[in-house]
């Protein structure tokens, strides 16, 4: 019987992040891309992408990183949904997102934001079925990035890139 594949999430801030330079949250990305895990992202993390980058270059970028990784979009949860969950994550604005990947059945979440990273940010509820993880973090734990590698691109540049003929 085949295995369910691999769901993961990403946060807007990974987005962007990977859209504006060619770091830890591009790499993450760029497996998205070739299929090394199913991409669920919530409606709402597109949303705040979006309009997060000014530049039409940037936008672009992202767009083209949305319809390449064949993404599933996860539906907001309602209202009424929210209310009786505002302690799953410490952020009240995040708990749409939390419910999200819930509901969508996502393995782990990759973000930067301290609001889901640090250890007591989240509800162990919400802890027990999303495993919330830094972009270096999840290449070295699940993508298998050595230390070295990782570190390589610590600092790397557009410019540091080979650049296509």
């Amino acid at each position: 019987m085949p295995q369910d594949s691999l769901r993961v999430g990403l946060d807007a801030n990974v987005l962007i992040a990977g859209v504006r330079l060619p770091r830890w949250p591009h790499e993450v990305m760029r497996a998205a891309v070739r299929g090394a895990f199913d991409l669920a992202l919530p409606e709402q993390v597109v949303t705040e992408a979006r309009r997060h980058l000014g530049h039409p270059a940037q936008i672009a970028a992202l767009e083209a990183f949305l319809s390449g990784s064949g993404y599933e979009e996860l539906a907001m949860p309602s209202v009424g949904a929210v209310r009786p969950n505002r302690d799953l994550v410490r952020s009240e604005k995040d708990v749409p997102i939390a419910l999200a990947l819930l509901d969508g059945g996502v393995d782990i979440f990759v973000s930067n934001d301290r609001d889901f990273t640090d250890p007591d940010a989240t509800a162990e509820r919400f802890q027990k079925r999303v495993r919330v993880m830094l972009p270096a973090v999840f290449l070295r734990e699940v993508l298998g990035w050595s230390s070295e590698a990782l570190e390589t691109i610590r600092n790397r540049t557009w410019e540091d890139l080979p650049h296509e003929a």
